[in-house]
């Protein structure tokens, strides 16, 4: 594990050409670190006596005196730092090679007191009364320090890489909300009222003579009652959440020249994919990120499902297959414009159990295959296999029978297909407002964990057991619970989370 007492820095913006890059410095110290490699215009500026949270123009020099660039100094004291430490970020110019030669600078101050030479750096060497020494961070180890300084509790640092991370808007809003300790509140709360009742369990339990929690049986069910319901809710809330902030895993299916990648091109809003005449012209896998209407899809264009003795194609009809295990979402391209076929019947035991919409494409053309077509083949299908329908018995009416008229040509049936997606995963809407959504399976297991350990307590309370038996689940459900915020962590599981994060942060 890192030493929490050394002074670290590192690039704390992308490692890239930009107007702008950040090497941030934390620790006991950071300041005199900095104030080693800094010279002012006038030479008087000394970072050690500045006021915190200031920030100062000047040059990063090498040991020999020479200007590495021009920068902007912010000194920051703790404990009203990021860290909680003291800090200072240099703001240089964001060429790569800039962005390295001053940290290198920064990495290196202990050789501005053993040369002395230079100018104000030299001067402010030979003053120095003890060696600084700096040295790289690691991933994540300034969220890290935070965590442990106490800043932040460990929900809103993992909230803080979810941040980074966010692919669309509604990612963006709930890392923000986390961020800001939404999540930890619920937690916070929740654990607050579960060991109240834990300690008066165990004070009856210790004496008995002058306490007694039976007449408090009643409340302790209704309490008990609502704990679980807001476990439930914000487990419940995890799969959207994944959804929403991950992205939809989409796998488009269907017969050769049925209109997948044209379909792909219409939601690309470019032509991305071979559009031809000639069919099987997609013989790989083709994924592609899609932003719509505050969704994100991870949208994979499959080679068309057919019987060929193509090597190549065969190939690529396989991995059409596989791909569909992993799918949150198979969306069936029909050709109205042609009869439907055994290829078609193998496609739609594929959608058996699984949230699916079907396009039944090419509109624009004359009708070979209608709705009522599609519709009877799905059942036919669902009816000949008892497992399937067992299966897909809940979905089947909702998802599977959903079928939309639709022309990637034209782009009839778009936003009838957009509401669907809506009505399929997020219940109609994208905004949860101020809930709580959980995107963190760190977070959803310890929840069902948590939920779990209640129940038993539930199940105690029917069974009329003793009230030691309650004490002991629900001090599990506490600490599970705790794990979340970071009340419960061993330092492995904490150097795991961390070492996730970007460098830098």
């Amino acid at each position: 594990m890192e030493n929490t007492r050394d002074t670290i820095a590192a690039i704390s913006t992308a490692v890239s050409e930009s107007g702008i890059g950040i090497i941030r410095i934390s620790g006991p110290c950071a300041i005199e670190a900095a104030d080693l490699l800094f010279c002012s215009p006038g030479g008087k500026t000394r970072l050690k006596e500045v006021k915190s949270h200031t920030i100062h123009y000047g040059f990063i020099c090498d040991p020999e005196g020479h200007v590495i660039d021009e920068v902007l100094v912010s000194v920051m004291h703790a404990p009203r730092t990021y860290t909680a430490e003291n800090t200072v970020e240099i703001n240089c110019h964001g060429g790569v090679l800039a962005m390295q030669k001053v940290l290198d600078a920064v990495l290196h101050c202990d050789r501005y007191q053993k040369t002395g030479k230079g100018q104000e750096a030299g001067e402010r060497a030979r003053k120095s009364d003890e060696t600084v020494h700096v040295r790289a961070a690691a991933p994540g180890e300034f969220t890290k320090r935070a965590y442990l300084n106490g800043r932040i509790d460990l929900s809103r640092a993992e909230a803080v890489m979810d941040l980074i991370e966010a692919k669309n808007e509604f990612a963006l809003r709930n890392s923000v909300s986390q961020v800001r300790g939404s999540l930890f509140r619920v937690i916070a709360e929740l654990r607050g009222k579960i060991l109240y009742q834990i300690a008066h369990i165990e004070a009856s339990l210790d004496d008995p003579e002058n306490l007694d929690f039976t007449p408090h049986l009643p409340e302790f069910r209704e309490d008990l009652s609502a704990w679980r319901n807001t476990l439930k809710r914000l487990i419940l809330t995890a799969e959207d959440g994944r959804l929403a902030a991950e992205g939809i895993r989409t796998v488009i299916v269907g017969k050769p020249n049925a209109g997948k990648s044209s379909f792909l091109n219409l939601l690309l809003g470019q032509e991305r994919a071979i559009v031809t005449e000639i069919a099987g012209t997609t013989r790989d896998l083709l994924t592609e990120t899609i932003h719509l209407q505050g969704m994100t899809l991870l949208v994979t264009d499959t080679a068309g499902i057919r019987d060929t003795d193509d090597t190549v194609e065969k190939i690529g009809v396989e991995r059409a297959r596989q791909s569909v295990e992993e799918a949150d979402l198979l969306l069936w391209m029909v050709d109205s414009s042609v009869p439907l076929d055994e290829n078609d019947r193998s496609i739609a035991a594929l959608l058996s159990g699984r949230r699916s919409i079907i396009l039944l494409n090419k509109t624009d053309l004359a009708e070979q295959t209608g709705v009522e077509d599609v519709r009877k083949m799905v059942r036919d299908n669902v009816v000949r296999s008892a497992s399937a329908m067992k299966k897909s018995k809940d979905t089947e009416p909702e998802s599977l029978t959903q079928i939309i008229p639709f022309s990637a040509k034209e782009g009839t049936g778009y936003d009838a297909f957009v509401r669907m997606l809506k009505d399929l995963f997020f219940h109609g809407k994208l905004s949860w407002n101020d809930e709580v959504v959980i995107t963190n399976a760190r977070h959803k297991l310890l929840l069902e964990q948590a939920e779990d350990s209640l129940e038993r307590v539930s199940d105690s309370l029917d069974a009329g057991m003793s009230e030691d038996f309650f004490s002991i689940d629900l001090m599990s459900a506490y600490e599970s619970l705790g794990a979340i915020i970071g009340e419960e962590v061993g330092e492995d599981l904490a150097d795991e989370i961390f070492s996730r994060f970007c460098m830098g942060k």
